[in-house]
C-alpha cells in the first residue's frame, strides 16, 4: 500500500508518518522501482502501536525507548511515572477548581479577589470603606504578595494577619482616617509626625523586620521611593518618618 493508504488505515496524516520515519519510530520500507514506498500490513500495526503509546501521554522519545525494549519493563516504568504525573495534575486541577468555586461564590467578585486564599482572607479583614489610602494600601499588599511563590505568599499573609484582630483593626481604621485627612496637607503639617509615630507602634514586630529587610533587598528595586512618588506630600512624609523610626528601633 502507498503512504496515503497507510495513513488512512492508521488514522494519521502522511506528514506524521514521515516524521516518525525521521525520528526512527517507524522503519522506512523499501522503495519500488518507480520510487514509491511500498508499505505492508506490519507497517500499519507498528504505526498503530506508536500512536497508542503517544495517546497515553508518552513523548515520542519515550515511545522509541519502549519499542526498543522487547521485555516491556521500560514501558511499565514509564507508565507508572506517567500515572504519578497524572495523579499530581489531577490533584492540582481539583485544587484550582475548588479555588474557582470559592471565587464564584463571592458576591463582590473583583480582579484582586484572585489572590491566594490566605491573602484574600487577610485582605477581607483589613479596613476598606471609601478610603483612598486604604485602597492604595490594598493594591500594594496585593502586589507584594504576587511577587512571591506559594509558600512565600502564605508567609506574607501570616505577617499581616495580626492586623485583622479586632483591636488592631480599630487602630488601623483610625490611622487610615488620619492619613486620608493628610491628603491635601503639606509635608510640614504638625500631624505628620504623630501619625508616623502611631503607625510605627501599630505594626507587628515580624512585619517590621520583613519590611526593613525588603528595603535592603536590591533585587526587588527601590519600592519605597516608588511608593512615595504615588502619595500626596504629607502622606509620603509620614512614611519617610516611619522608616526612620523603624530603623532606629
Amino acid at each position: 500500500m502507498r503512504i496515503g493508504e497507510l495513513a488512512a488505515l492508521a488514522g494519521v496524516s502522511t506528514r506524521t508518518i514521515r516524521h516518525y520515519h525521521h525520528l526512527g519510530l517507524l522503519p522506512e520500507p523499501e522503495r519500488l522501482a518507480n520510487g514509491y514506498r511500498e508499505y505492508r500490513l506490519r507497517d500499519a500495526v507498528a504505526l498503530a502501536r506508536v500512536r497508542r503509546l503517544a495517546e497515553l501521554g508518552l513523548s515520542l522519545d519515550e515511545v522509541r525507548d519502549v519499542l526498543a525494549d522487547d521485555e516491556g519493563q521500560e514501558l511499565r516504568e514509564m507508565l507508572l511515572e506517567l500515572d504519578g504525573d497524572l495523579a499530581r495534575e489531577q490533584t492540582a486541577i481539583a485544587a484550582r477548581r475548588a479555588r474557582l468555586a470559592a471565587l464564584l461564590a463571592e458576591a463582590d467578585l473583583r480582579p484582586d479577589s484572585t489572590v491566594s486564599p490566605d491573602m484574600a482572607e487577610v485582605l477581607r479583614g483589613l479596613p476598606t470603606g471609601t478610603s483612598a489610602f486604604a485602597e492604595f494600601d490594598r493594591e500594594l499588599l496585593t502586589l507584594a504578595a504576587s511577587g512571591r511563590d506559594p509558600e512565600g505568599r502564605a508567609e506574607f499573609a501570616e505577617l499581616l494577619r495580626p492586623l485583622t484582630e479586632p483591636e488592631a483593626y480599630a487602630r488601623g481604621q483610625a490611622l487610615i482616617a488620619r492619613l486620608d485627612e493628610l491628603a491635601d496637607a503639606g509635608p510640614d503639617d504638625p500631624r505628620v509626625a504623630a501619625v508616623a509615630g502611631d503607625l510605627a507602634a501599630h505594626l507587628p514586630g515580624e512585619m517590621v523586620s520583613a519590611m526593613l529587610a525588603s528595603l535592603d533587598d536590591t533585587s526587588i528595586g527601590h519600592w519605597l521611593e516608588e511608593m512615595l512618588r504615588e502619595l500626596p506630600a504629607a502622606q509620603a512624609q509620614v512614611f519617610e518618618l516611619l522608616v526612620e523610626r523603624l530603623r532606629r528601633g
